[in-house]
């Protein structure tokens, strides 16, 4: 047995090892507790049946107003990211540059987007202000990181072949950096905005407006008929933003690349070098 085998054996036993014993803190090694969770889940599923329509129209004005708060909140999120994303890019800028913004990027990202609601609900107060802009900073995160590492992954080539025309830095991004990396940050950019439409289905929980301060209510009253109608309706909602996304992107995003590789909507905003 060679040494990395030995090495890889040990690994493994040792993630089996903390498996184990995490599901032993949890309970989760204990059949009773299987028993009597299952059973209350089915009494649980049992009272969200048949969901409660007579609130319908009440929850589709919530959820239009979810939606106002994820797209609000990307399109801020990547107003705020793009510039993030280029200070951070290594192949443009030095470690003294990069380093804080990415620790910047890091830091935004760590905080959960519910909790950048509660944040703001305590700066802007209940509604959906604070939602948006909850929303808003956890996209900066995540498209910071996103943007920065599509940025540096523009073929080097293409970037000496501009620099060689004696282009500065800022044509240097505006010609040969966004364009190159269009079709990745439209991408991101819608995916990030069907995560923010479930991200935003719960901002209501801590005021933060949408859908969610409905579920909540429903929840501490015990009304689970009406919460099934608000998942319901969630649930449609989602499953559509995720098919008109994924037509937009293939709209936007083909996989026949043009020749300049950008996406044809953008490729318009860089057409004249």
């Amino acid at each position: 047995m060679t040494r990395r085998v030995l090495i890889s054996r040990l690994v493994y036993a040792a993630i089996a090892a903390a498996f184990l014993v995490s599901l032993n803190e949890f309970g989760l090694l204990n059949l009773s507790v299987w028993v009597d969770g299952i059973a209350n889940l089915i009494e649980f599923a049992g009272d969200l049946l048949p969901p409660d329509w007579s609130v319908m129209n009440t929850l589709v004005d919530a959820m239009l107003e979810t939606i106002q708060i994820a797209f609000v909140g990307t399109l801020l999120g990547l107003f705020f990211s793009l510039p993030l994303a280029v200070l951070g890019t290594r192949t443009l800028f030095g470690p003294m540059v990069t380093a804080p913004v990415r620790l910047l990027v890091g830091a935004i990202r760590t905080v959960p987007s519910l909790l950048w609601g509660v944040i703001f609900v305590v700066g802007f107060g209940l509604g959906p202000a604070a939602g948006a802009l909850g929303v808003a900073l956890y996209s900066v995160g995540y498209l910071g990181k996103l943007y920065y590492e599509s940025f540096e992954a523009v073929d080097p080539e293409v970037l000496e072949a501009v620099r060689g025309t004696g282009a500065n830095r800022t044509q240097l991004i505006v010609f040969a950096v966004l364009p190159e990396s269009a079709n990745a940050l439209v991408s991101h950019l819608l995916f990030m905005f069907e995560y923010n439409i479930r991200a935003s289905s719960i901002m209501g929980f801590v005021g933060a407006g949408g859908i969610g301060f409905y579920m909540l209510g429903y929840l501490q009253l015990l009304q689970y008929d009406k919460l099934m109608t608000a998942l319901f309706l969630t649930f449609v909602v989602v499953m559509a933003v995720d098919y008109m996304s994924a037509q937009l992107r293939s709209f936007m995003v083909p996989s026949m690349r043009s020749s300049q590789g950008r996406a044809p909507v953008l490729a318009g905003l860089t057409v004249l070098r």
